[in-house]
C-alpha cells in the first residue's frame, strides 16, 4: 500500500500541482468573487487547521456531517441526512446515530459511506499522526457501528451523555478513504483499539504514507465532498477555488443554505495591512472586505464615490479582542499579577477609538447576548492604576527608587517587571491597544516593547510559547461550549497558547459539556467565568461587530456572526438589467 500510494504521488499528483500564475490571470474574470484575507492559511492538513482562513477554506473542500446554523442556533444536518438519533447506553454513554445523504458522493462519483466516517476517525486517532487537537475536541467519541444492512447509517459511541456531545460529534470533516486509504488496511483495525501494540506496524505505515502526502502544502492532494476545489495557491498572496461543474448536491429538489454554492470562483488575496485593503477595495481589486477597521468603514460609508459602488453591513458577532499572559513566565506565573496587569487597559477608551464605540465589552469569553450563560455577577473590567499597583504589591512586587518593579524569584534570584506585547502586524486596532496599554504601564513603572509580528512568525511563536503578552482575536459561537483546546492542560502545545490550567478549571472544562440540562450548565459556564475571572490567563477587553463593505457587483452578501462574518458560498453576483 504505501508503494502504491507513494507511487500515485509521485507519476500522478507531480503532474497535478497547483498552478503558480498570478492571482491576475483569474481575478479579472467577471464570474471570480475576490476576498480580502488578513493572513493566509498557512496549513490545510485536515489536522492541523487552526486558523480563521485555513477553516474557511477546509469548510469549501469538505463537509462535515453538521454545521453551525447561527439562524436556527444550533448544528443542522449537512452530510447528514437528517439530525442524528440518540439513546442511553448505561449512565455515562450515548449511541449516536446517523445517516449519510444518499445524494453524497466524492469527486470520483463513488457514495461517501459510514466507512468514511469510521476511516475518518480512525485517522484522527492514529498513533504517529499530529491528532493532538483532534483527541482534545473529539477524544469523547469512543467507537462506531456500522449498520449491517444499510452502509450510510452508522451509530457513533459517545462518552457523556448531554446535547454538546451530540452536535460536537457531527463537526469534523469528512475525509475520503478511497483517497488515502485504497486498500483499506484499517478496515480490520477496531477504533478502540487501534494504538494497541498489535496493530502498531499498520497504523505506523498509515501514518507515514499520509505524512508523505504533505496536505499541509498539497491539500489538493486530499479531494472532499465539498462544493469547491483548490486550484491556485501561493502562499502569502493569493488562493483560488473553483466550483465543480458537477457537484452532487446540485441533485437536490430544495438545496438548504448550507448545501448552496453560487460562485463559480473564489479567489481570496492576502492583504496583511488594513489600508492596502481598503486602497484595494476602493480601486476594485477586490470585492468583499470583511472585519474592516471601524474608523476606514465609517470613513467610506459617507464618501460620496464609494456610497455608489459599495455596500456595507454590520452585525453582532461571537469574537472577541483579547490581551493574553503567557503564564510561564515567572513574572506572570501569579493570578495576582496577572490581575494587577488588567487594569492597566482602558477598555471605554479603547472600544471608542478602535470601534467607534461598536463593541460589547464582557466579564469573559461568554458574550454578554448570551443571558442565559453570561455570568453577569462578575463585574466588567475598568481602567484603574491604583488598583493595579495595589495588587502588584498583593504580589509581592516592590516598587524601587528608579519607579521600576522587582521581586525575589525561585532560588534568590531577582525577578523585573518588564514585558513585551505582540500582535499581528498591520492590524490598526491591535496597535492602539497595544499603544494604550503601553502608556498605561510605563506611567506605573512598567517597560513594555512592543512586538508587532508577521502573523505566520507570530503563530509559531505562540505556540511555542515564545512571548510575555499577546494581542489576538479569539471567535465563539452559540452553540456549544467546549473550551478544551484553548484552557485545558490537554491542549496546551496546541490551541492553548498561554500555558494556563489548573485542576479546578480542568475539572469545568470537562463537565460543561456533559451536562445534561441548560440549567446546570449555566450553573458550570457562570463557576467557570468566575474562575478565569480570577486566574486571568488573558482578559477578554470587548466583543466585536462585524464590518463587511462590499463591492456592488456583488449581491446582498449574506453576513453572520460567526467566523468570517459572511457565508462566501451563498454570495451571488448582481444580475445586470437585461436591455431590450
Amino acid at each position: 500500500m504505501k508503494q502504491i500510494l507513494f507511487g500515485l504521488v509521485l507519476l500522478v499528483w507531480a503532474g497535478l500541482g497547483l498552478s503558480a500564475c498570478s492571482p491576475t490571470t483569474t481575478a479579472t474574470s467577471a464570474e471570480t468573487i475576490r476576498i480580502r484575507w488578513a493572513r493566509d492559511p498557512d496549513n490545510l492538513d485536515p489536522l492541523l487547521v487552526d486558523n480563521p482562513s485555513a477553516f474557511e477554506v477546509t469548510n469549501l473542500l469538505h463537509c462535515s456531517l453538521l454545521k453551525g446554523n447561527e439562524a436556527q442556533n444550533r448544528f443542522v444536518p449537512w452530510l447528514a441526512e437528517a439530525q442524528p438519533t440518540t439513546r442511553p447506553l448505561g449512565d455515562s454513554l450515548l449511541l449516536v446515530t446517523y445517516r449519510l445523504r444518499p445524494q453524497a458522493t466524492w469527486d470520483n462519483g463513488s457514495p461517501v459511506l459510514a466507512r468514511d466516517v469510521a476511516f475518518t476517525l480512525k485517522v484522527m486517532n492514529c498513533p504517529g499522526l499530529p491528532i493532538e487537537r483532534d483527541q482534545a475536541t473529539f477524544g469523547f467519541i469512543r467507537n462506531i457501528q456500522l449498520d449491517a444492512h444499510d452502509p450510510r447509517q452508522f451509530t457513533l459511541v459517545c462518552a457523556g451523555q448531554s446535547g454538546d456531545r451530540v452536535s460536537i460529534s457531527g463537526d469534523f470533516s469528512i475525509l475520503p478513504e478511497y483517497v488515502l486509504d485504497p486498500r483499506g488496511t484499517l478496515r480490520t483495525v477496531p477504533l478502540p483499539q487501534l494504538a494497541l501494540p498489535r496493530f502498531q506496524s499498520v497504523a505506523q505505515a498509515f501514518a507515514r504514507r499520509y505524512q508523505a502526502l504533505n496536505l499541509a502544502r498539497h491539500p489538493e492532494r486530499l479531494p472532499g465532498c465539498g462544493a469547491y476545489t483548490l486550484t491556485a495557491w501561493q502562499p502569502g498572496r493569493y488562493l483560488t477555488l473553483r466550483r465543480k461543474a458537477r457537484w452532487w448536491a446540485d441533485s437536490l429538489p430544495a438545496p438548504p443554505p448550507e448545501l448552496q454554492a453560487f460562485p463559480p470562483q473564489l479567489t481570496y488575496q492576502v492583504i496583511p495591512d488594513a489600508t492596502t485593503a481598503t486602497m484595494a477595495l476602493r480601486r476594485g481589486e477586490i470585492d468583499l472586505y470583511a472585519l474592516m477597521p471601524a474608523a476606514e468603514f465609517a470613513r467610506l460609508q459617507h464618501a460620496s464615490p464609494d456610497q455608489t459602488s459599495l455596500r456595507f453591513y454590520t452585525t453582532n458577532s461571537y469574537e472577541f479582542l483579547t490581551a493574553n499572559f503567557n503564564v510561564r513566565r515567572p513574572a506572570l506565573r501569579d493570578a495576582l499579577t496577572r490581575q494587577a496587569l488588567t487594569y492597566l487597559f482602558d477598555i471605554p477608551a479603547l472600544i471608542r477609538a478602535t470601534q467607534q464605540g461598536a463593541a460589547s465589552p464582557s466579564a469573559g469569553p461568554i458574550s454578554p447576548r448570551i443571558a442565559r450563560y453570561y455570568n453577569d455577577s462578575l463585574p466588567l473590567p475598568s481602567f484603574s492604576p491604583a488598583r493595579a499597583a495595589a495588587l502588584l504589591r498583593q504580589a509581592r512586587w516592590q516598587r524601587q527608587p528608579d519607579g521600576s518593579w522587582q521581586r525575589q524569584g525561585a532560588q534568590a534570584t531577582t525577578e523585573r517587571l518588564q514585558l513585551t506585547i505582540s500582535y499581528r502586524a498591520g492590524e490598526p486596532s491591535f496597535e492602539t491597544v497595544a499603544l494604550q496599554f503601553r502608556s498605561a504601564a510605563l506611567a506605573l513603572g512598567i517597560p513594555v516593547q512592543l512586538h508587532p509580528t508577521e502573523q505566520s512568525l507570530l503563530s509559531r511563536q505562540l505556540r511555542a510559547g515564545e512571548y510575555d503578552m499577546n494581542i489576538r482575536q479569539l471567535a465563539g459561537n452559540p452553540f456549544s461550549y467546549d473550551f478544551t483546546s484553548l484552557l485545558h492542560s490537554r491542549g496546551i502545545g496546541n490551541g492553548n497558547t498561554t500555558g494556563f490550567s489548573t485542576p479546578q478549571t480542568d475539572r469545568l472544562i470537562e463537565a460543561i459539556p456533559l451536562a445534561t440540562s441548560p440549567a446546570e450548565k449555566a450553573r458550570l459556564l457562570r463557576k467557570f467565568q468566575r474562575a478565569l475571572a480570577y486566574e486571568r490567563p488573558f482578559s477578554v477587553l470587548y466583543f466585536m461587530r462585524y464590518r463587511v463593505a462590499a463591492s456592488r457587483r456583488l449581491g446582498v452578501v449574506p453576513v453572520m456572526g460567526l467566523v468570517p462574518g459572511y457565508e462566501a458560498s451563498r454570495i451571488r453576483l448582481e444580475k445586470k438589467p437585461t436591455t431590450r
